[in-house]
């Protein structure tokens, strides 16, 4: 097995740019770190390019299995790839998913316009996981999801349903050609209360920007907009919170 000690080497180097939306999207790979994403990967059968390990992970039987394109690195060179203060030192590279040929939506879903914290858009993606939802949807500028943080924030769900990245009007055009309803989640005490809804099984449910919300000319597309009643003092909720408390509350309507 090739063994990488210095975290000067070429090979690292263009590695470490796999935290790139761009360099991903060139190269059509991105990386997983940790045990549990790697299992996950190897278990829902992605494409795998290279798995890299420190020397103690030598020897186990996930990484004999894809001995022919492992690696061993360093510890320091782990320390580089890592996104982590104390990385496990596995990462696995993988060939990204052909998601750009969505031809139907339907079931339930999870659009977001414009969520950019990759923490947010991950924990999104495996709450909508969580709560047995049939896929989610980026806008182009919400934070990539092959990103290294959104990847590690959802832990694998990433596996189990589909996320596509395109326009966001599209992505409503192709619910409502599918006769799906369309939600737009609104801190705005005009728009209807979520619990007063009637429990459906075919809609999607837009989630907005941490700063600004759903945009208008999103809200203006939506069939209805719907907002989560706050009985306390505080303002609103956190973007992730609050698409759980929806995901969750529409499903047990």
């Amino acid at each position: 097995m090739k063994y990488i000690e210095s975290k000067k080497n070429d090979e690292i180097k263009q590695l470490k740019k796999l935290a790139s939306t761009k360099y991903i999207r060139k190269t059509g790979t991105y990386m997983v770190e940790g045990f549990h994403l790697v299992r996950e990967a190897d278990e829902y059968e992605q494409d795998f390019v290279q798995v890299l390990v420190t020397e103690k992970y030598a020897e186990d039987r996930l990484v004999k299995k894809y001995h022919d394109i492992a690696v061993t690195v360093s510890e320091e060179v782990a320390k580089e790839l890592s996104e982590t203060k104390t990385p496990q030192g596995i990462f696995a590279i993988l060939k990204v998913n052909n998601t750009e040929s969505l031809s139907a939506i339907t079931g339930k879903w999870v659009m977001l316009d414009d969520v950019q914290d990759p923490g947010n858009v991950g924990t999104i993606v495996r709450t909508a996981d969580a709560a047995g939802y049939d896929g989610v949807i980026t806008s182009l500028d919400s934070a990539d999801f092959y990103q290294p943080k959104v990847q590690r924030s959802m832990q694998g769900s990433q596996f189990h349903l589909p996320i596509y990245r395109m326009d966001i009007h599209k992505a409503i055009d192709m619910a409502k050609e599918s006769e799906l309803t369309i939600y737009g989640s609104e801190v705005n005490e005009q728009a209807k209360p979520y619990n007063e809804l009637e429990k459906l099984d075919n809609y999607a449910l837009i989630m907005g920007n941490e700063a600004h919300g759903v945009t208008q000319d999103v809200l203006n597309a939506c069939d209805e907009n719907i907002y989560i009643p706050i009985l306390g003092k505080a303002e609103s909720l956190n973007v992730a919170v609050a698409a759980g408390v929806l995901m969750y509350g529409l499903q047990t309507l």
